[in-house]
């Protein structure tokens, strides 16, 4: 009996032939924000993501897939409903747009190598979803559960669960039966070592399931092929400022105040520290290298950790708080501070769904 022809899909890489520098390279941020999306006219042919997309498609290539997700610029990441395709943020395809990304949120989000190709496997597993209907299948449902379920603003992880994979921050994969599957999916194709890394796990029997699902579906066509880019840059009238501003309110804090009693315990507002730097100021001056360090350890967006560190600054204020230990005791103990408070958050609160 002949072997079944392998499906190749008709999806191509962005091309490596380098732009011309768009005129806005040399722009302000102010000069920028004002500018609409549609008006960057920008691509990722002969960008660094043309790079990182030639190797989703190898990865997925090399492990028996002949599906491939196609990809566009769009204003943020995401997979679309019904559409097997990768939307990727438009900052990533030029240096100038990143810094303007980081200015305006602290951090660039897939702005590494490595981040990059981890947010494009998560978003190949939604891809692979949408293709081959995979949630529709009883078999999936009873390993991931239902994707029906309503999908949540927030959601409350919990940290040392071993029922789920551990891929994206902030243990992603437990926001919802879709996130489960993509993040399993990126594990399993990132690395050839899973079964090792997740030996014990209850997430092992995902893994598995994920390893027979593919080499079930892997040379199949697809049976949704819907190559639509939804959202593309071109088609988006929207200002850089205001997806700033929307973007911000999405991220914004609404944690817990601050307890006068946690700033009290290094700061103080007794006669005998009048002469001592205020608070605020000392506060202003290490906010940068706190809210990237608790960022690092905790996984919380940078953005949401600064304007924990706003509020903290306005209330030393109100209280007229001064270092009342040196400068040195009072940042760790200021880091230690807002690390304990933004894991008890994670740890008993919730966490919002990216956008």
């Amino acid at each position: 009996m002949p072997a079944r022809p392998r499906y190749i899909s008709p999806v191509k890489p962005p091309s490596r032939r380098r732009q011309r520098e768009p005129v806005w390279a040399d722009a302000t941020d102010q000069e920028l924000l004002g500018r609409r999306f549609r008006d960057l006219r920008i691509n990722m042919d002969g960008t660094w993501l043309a790079d990182m997309v030639r190797q989703l498609y190898d990865e997925m290539q090399g492990r028996g897939l002949a599906f491939v997700p196609h990809v566009w610029l769009s204003s943020e990441w995401f997979s679309p409903d019904g559409v097997p395709g990768i939307a990727i943020p438009f900052y990533l395809a030029h240096r100038r747009l990143m810094a303007l990304e980081r200015r305006q949120m602290y951090d660039v989000e897939g702005g590494t190598r490595e981040s990059c190709m981890r947010i494009l496997r998560h978003e190949a597993g939604h891809c692979l979803d949408t293709a081959y209907r995979l949630h529709f299948r009883k078999d999936w449902r009873l390993v991931f559960g239902h994707y029906s379920q309503k999908y949540p603003e927030f959601y409350q992880p919990k940290p040392y669960s071993r029922s789920f994979v551990q891929h994206l921050d902030m243990w992603y994969a437990q926001a919802h039966p879709a996130e489960d599957f993509a993040e399993t999916f990126a594990v399993w194709l990132g690395s050839s070592r899973w079964r090792a890394r997740y030996r014990g796990w209850p997430a092992l029997a995902k893994l598995e399931y994920v390893d027979r699902l593919m080499g079930e579906i892997g040379s199949q066509a697809p049976r949704v092929r819907n190559v639509r880019k939804v959202e593309t840059l071109g088609q988006l009238t929207q200002t850089l400022a205001d997806h700033y501003k929307r973007k911000r309110m999405h991220y914004g804090t609404e944690w817990p105040d601050f307890y006068d009693e946690n700033l009290r315990r290094i700061f103080s507002d007794e006669p005998r520290y009048r002469r001592r730097p205020t608070a605020a100021k000392f506060l202003n001056a290490i906010r940068p290298e706190l809210r990237r360090l608790v960022s690092e350890w905790t996984g919380e967006y940078q953005y949401t950790i600064d304007q924990v560190l706003v509020d903290m600054v306005y209330r030393c204020r109100e209280l007229k708080l001064r270092l009342a230990m040196s400068a040195r005791e009072a940042r760790l103990q200021t880091m230690v501070m807002v690390a304990v408070q933004t894991t008890n958050y994670l740890h008993e609160g919730r966490h919002r769904v990216a956008l």
